[in-house]
Formats: structure tokens, C-alpha cells, sequence
């Protein structure tokens, strides 16, 4: 194998689409000949205070070309941000006051080293020349780029068919984003699956204004801890980097075995040979423990993984356990109504099938019958799956 399909080897995991077909393997032999490295930008909007798992799925790509000896551009989207990014949105997004993005960016700048070289990495913010672009320069940046491929993306053509608002400030995010590589001049551009039509904006715009264009790599969106949507703080399935260490473990020991392999896949560059043999659990601990380790140094790792052990292999129930009061409707409480109103888990129906399926005990003891009705009083330890338990008072209803 020679150095260059080594890279490509690396450099293509969990890669979805490397556009266009077979130019990254021409950057890096063009790059070797002439002795430098590429430089690789990525742009971060700081939309919020910080990040998740999901956004670090770029994160350790951009890592990996910088393990190879590549330059890294980690664009933090302070003047984007104040436009708001209508990629997958029903409805335009609400602007961030000024404020608001530059508590959020001095988050992100912290967190991002979690994962990043600082000495191989380049960090830039585009309101140092968005802010100080004229009227005269929008409108001819604008003349450089039609309408009709904007009228095409799904989100866009889906809400202008619906009859939904779609404001002039919209298009511009594209234009910017893409504006953003004019002036930073990069060889390579990451991005989700989500991102493609901007970083292909961005290729147009470079061809534009008589520079090479950059090629453009998207990677997949990674699904949070339900295994269905995307990572999402308004989904309520994320693992935040800075959430407490026992917190990101529980988390990621709650994954499925399939979406853990995906995890392990994007977040780490373990052999995934030698991951396919392993044993599961054995293998879902080893990750949690790696995962809280880059965030949180090694002996917070090991105390999270001691209790987890704790809590949930041994079943011992900890100290603070939270404590709750429910309100029966009567001299009892119907079993799925008590883990609803207890906040174990999201409804009643939720409540029942994990009953059904064997996940609940109270006081110790599994319950699988979904009619159980537990007297007032308490409090009882009830637990409804690997990582939710809470003692729970029963009050009795009128």
C-alpha cells in the first residue's frame, strides 16, 4: 500500500460522499510532490453554549488529517450565526442577539481542543470579513451565484409548495458559508450529509472569483442515544461533551450494539476488525470509559466506569438517588401512570411496553404485569431500564 492510499484509507473512514470522485487523492499526491500539507476547513456555527457528540463526528475527521500532517481551518461562524443556517428548517430560524454568539463561541473554542491539535489548527471567524463586507460587495457577490439552484435544495422548494415564509436573508447563508472559503482558500471542505449544497456553493463560488476550487467531503449526521434521529438537544437523545463524566457514561452504555458500532466507527479509529469480534458489552464499556476520558481525563473516566458497575451491574442503588412524589388516583397508582409522572420515562405507553418487556422493578422485584397498580406510600426504588431509576413517594389522590 503506498502513502497515498494509506491516507486515503484513513482519511475516508465514515466518509459518505468525497466530491468530486478521485480529487482528494490528486490534492494529497499534487500536496506530496510539492513537500506541503492540505489545508482542511470546517466550519462551526455557535448556535448554542455547547457541543455534542454529533458535532464531534467532524471534529475527529479534521483530527485525523491533522495525525497525517495536514492543516486544519476551524471556522467558527460568529457572523453566520447572526443569519442563522436554513439547512433542514421548516420555518426561518430566529436570529441570535450578538451577545448570545459570543458567549456561545468562547464554549466552542474550549471544547473543540478536546479533540484538535492547537498546533495544527487555525482558528478563524468569519465576521472579521463578512462584518466588513459592503453593500457594494454583497450585491457583487450575489451576481456571481443564480437563484434556481437555491429554489432546488428540498427545504427550501418543500416550503416555498407549502405556502411557508422563506426571507431574502435566507439565501444568503449559502453565499456566505461559500464566501467563507474565497477568502480562507482551502484545499479540502468538511461537512455533514445536511451540508453538501452549501460546501458545493462553496466550490462555485472559489471557480467564481478564478481560484481552485476545493473538494468537498460530507460525513453522516450521527443519531443520538434513541438509535432513530439525529443527535439533537431538542430531541432529548444528545450526549453533551461537557455534561458530568458518570452522566456521558450511562449515556453511552444505553446505545443500542448496532449504534454502537456506528459510535465507534466516527468517534474513535479503533480497528473496526477487531471491534466486529468483540463482545458487546465489554466493548460498549471500553468506548463509554474512552469517551469520558477525552473529555474529562482519565481518572474521571474511571470512577464513572466504577459507578456505573455500581449502580447498574450490581445493582446497588447510590445515596443521591433523586427523589420524587407522584399523586395516585386513589389509595394506589396504575404501574405505567407512576413511571410517566415519575419522569422515568416519556408516556404511558412508553411506561407499558417497557413493563412488557421486562425492564421495571420496584423495590428489586421485575414487574411485567402493564395493569400493576402500586399502594400510596414509599418510598420505593423503582427502576425502568439500565440507567432510569428514582425513589418515588405514592400520595394518595383525591
Amino acid at each position: 500500500m503506498t502513502d497515498i492510499d494509506r491516507q486515503l484509507e484513513v482519511l475516508t473512514r465514515g466518509c459518505v460522499e468525497a466530491l468530486p470522485e478521485g480529487a482528494l487523492a490528486e490534492q494529497l499526491k499534487a500536496a506530496a510532490k510539492e513537500g506541503r500539507s492540505l489545508s482542511v476547513k470546517a466550519g462551526f456555527d455557535p448556535t448554542a453554549p455547547d457541543i455534542h457528540l454529533g458535532h464531534t463526528v467532524l471534529l475527529h475527521q479534521l483530527a485525523r488529517f491533522q495525525q497525517l500532517g495536514h492543516q486544519v481551518i476551524l471556522l467558527i461562524g460568529d457572523f453566520t450565526a447572526r443569519i442563522g443556517d436554513p439547512t433542514g428548517r421548516s420555518e426561518t430560524r430566529p436570529q441570535l442577539t450578538n451577545e448570545k454568539i459570543q458567549e456561545n463561541t468562547r464554549t466552542y473554542t474550549e471544547q473543540v481542543f478536546k479533540v484538535l491539535d492547537p498546533q495544527r489548527t487555525r482558528v478563524v471567524f468569519n465576521a472579521d470579513w463578512l462584518a466588513k463586507m459592503g453593500l457594494a460587495e454583497l450585491i457583487a457577490l450575489c451576481a456571481r451565484y443564480n437563484v434556481a439552484p437555491m429554489m432546488t435544495r428540498d427545504d427550501f422548494s418543500k416550503r416555498y409548495k407549502e405556502g411557508q415564509p422563506i426571507a431574502i436573508h435566507e439565501f444568503l447563508y449559502p453565499l456566505m458559508q461559500g464566501y467563507d472559503s474565497v477568502e480562507l482558500k482551502p484545499d479540502v471542505e468538511l461537512g455533514g450529509t445536511d451540508q453538501k449544497f452549501n460546501l458545493l456553493v462553496g466550490r462555485d463560488l472559489m471557480k467564481a472569483y478564478g481560484q481552485t476550487p476545493q473538494s468537498v467531503m460530507t460525513m453522516p449526521l450521527l443519531e443520538g442515544t434513541d438509535g432513530v434521529r439525529k443527535m439533537s438537544k431538542s430531541f432529548g437523545n444528545y450526549i453533551g461533551v461537557s455534561e458530568p463524566p458518570e452522566e456521558i457514561f450511562g449515556k453511552v452504555m444505553s446505545i443500542s450494539d448496532e449504534l454502537m458500532r456506528r459510535y465507534i466507527e466516527l468517534l474513535t479509529d479503533w480497528d473496526l476488525a477487531t471491534v466486529d469480534g468483540g463482545h458487546p458489552m465489554e466493548l460498549k464499556k471500553k468506548l463509554a470509559a474512552t469517551i469520558v476520558e477525552r473529555y474529562h481525563g482519565a481518572v474521571a473516566a474511571e470512577q464513572a466506569a466504577a459507578a456505573f458497575e455500581a449502580r447498574f451491574s450490581r445493582g446497588e442503588v447510590p445515596e443521591d438517588l433523586e427523589e420524587v412524589t407522584v399523586t395516585g388516583d386513589g389509595a394506589d397508582i396504575w404501574l405505567p401512570q407512576l413511571l410517566a409522572d415519575a419522569g422515568l420515562v416519556p408516556s404511558n405507553s412508553e411506561g407499558r411496553r417497557r413493563i412488557q418487556s421486562g425492564a421495571v422493578q420496584v423495590d428489586g422485584e421485575k414487574v411485567s404485569d402493564a395493569q400493576a397498580r402500586i399502594p400510596a406510600g414509599g418510598p420505593y426504588v423503582v427502576r425502568a431500564g439500565k440507567r432510569a431509576m428514582k425513589r418515588v413517594t405514592v400520595r394518595s389522590g383525591g
